[in-house]
């Protein structure tokens, strides 16, 4: 009895932390879209920045004010060499999606966002050397192939906003890497990230959003019928964003990994066909087809790299960039090799 309800209130606590996960992210999507699209506020920079902005303020909340979090203290050295790096990546990351949210549709952005995978692989392969299972390497066809069906299907292609959101791709795969080496030996959660690389990300994006944005935003709000609503529903939208990366802690800690990738996976989908019943953007039975081959893509790539993880031993290196030209040989031959994922 007492371990069916104990297993229960577990499958229960999943479900709950997966539902609140898709809601903030779907929302935050959402919202961003409808700024860019219904608002007319076609100032990315500008919304990264208000992003950033109430970030900032909600991790300093948590951690400093409502101790729902503890810090983890990182010495300033250390934030400048190891945190700031991040927080430029980190900046052009969220800056491309909102600029690639701006000109294509949230299905077509989302599906490229998919690609991720595939770019973090690569550039392991090709800037850090590091060698993967051939199963690896064939999980990542699906994701590919259906990225090329839906890009060519693609009714509403904008170049610029397909390059930003692919550009995106290897942003979020540069950050992972770069987490990988630079904040090796922290045990860093979601809102702790925020508390360090959001500020550093205001003071980044800042200056440029002032000079490039500042005048179009002064006149969107002298033309615009009602700004300060439209203004609540842009800060609304970085609150929200806060609270996304709050849930993000939440859903990791409530499941496995297999299921955390699966309904990754699953909110994509669910983004998509929301943001379609919205915005109603035209979706071809092809761009359909290919937007599902890439989704059962990501997910036989998670499920490939955990069934690895578990045959494994060890926690897998960290990839680093080669210090002799002997270290740039394959070094296949050898099985003992710690070369897989």
């Amino acid at each position: 009895m007492e371990e069916g309800r104990f297993l229960q209130w577990g499958v229960f606590r999943s479900l709950l932390a997966i539902l609140q996960w898709w809601g903030f992210n779907v929302t935050v999507i959402i919202m961003n879209k409808w700024i860019f699209q219904k608002l007319d506020f076609k100032f990315p920079l500008s919304v990264s920045c208000v992003h950033f902005i109430c970030s900032s303020i909600g991790a300093y909340l948590v951690i400093k004010v409502l101790k729902l979090k503890p810090l983890i203290a990182v010495d300033p050295e250390g934030r400048w060499k190891r945190i700031f790096p991040m927080s430029f990546v980190f900046c052009i990351n969220i800056v491309l999606g909102n600029v690639s949210l701006r000109y294509i549709p949230v299905s077509f952005m989302q599906t490229i966002k998919s690609f991720t995978p595939a770019t973090t692989v690569f550039l392991q392969w090709l800037v850090w050397r590091k060698y993967f299972d051939r199963r690896i390497w064939a999980s990542l066809v699906p994701i590919v192939g259906g990225i090329l069906l839906t890009s060519v299907t693609e009714l509403s292609f904008n170049m610029l906003g397909f390059c930003a959101a692919l550009f995106g791709c290897l942003a979020t795969s540069t950050k992972t890497i770069l987490a990988e080496s630079l904040l090796h030996g922290y045990k860093f959660d979601s809102i702790n990230t925020v508390y360090y690389m959001a500020p550093f990300a205001t003071m980044i994006l800042g200056v440029p959003a002032l000079l490039l944005e500042g005048n179009g935003v002064m006149d969107w709000f002298h033309a615009h019928p009602a700004p300060w609503a439209s203004l609540i529903i842009i800060f609304s939208s970085g609150v929200l964003a806060f609270c996304l990366n709050f849930s993000i802690f939440y859903v990791i800690h409530s499941t496995t990994a297999v299921t955390f990738n699966v309904a990754g996976n699953l909110k994509v989908a669910v983004a998509v066909l929301i943001s379609w019943l919205i915005f109603r953007n035209p979706i071809s039975g092809l761009n359909a087809v290919g937007c599902g081959i890439t989704l059962l893509g990501c997910t036989f790539y998670g499920y490939v790299r955990h069934m690895l993880s578990q045959q494994t031993p060890g926690t897998p290196r960290t990839p680093r960039t080669p210090r002799k030209k002997m270290e740039l040989l394959p070094l296949v031959n050898n099985e003992k090799l710690d070369d897989k994922v």
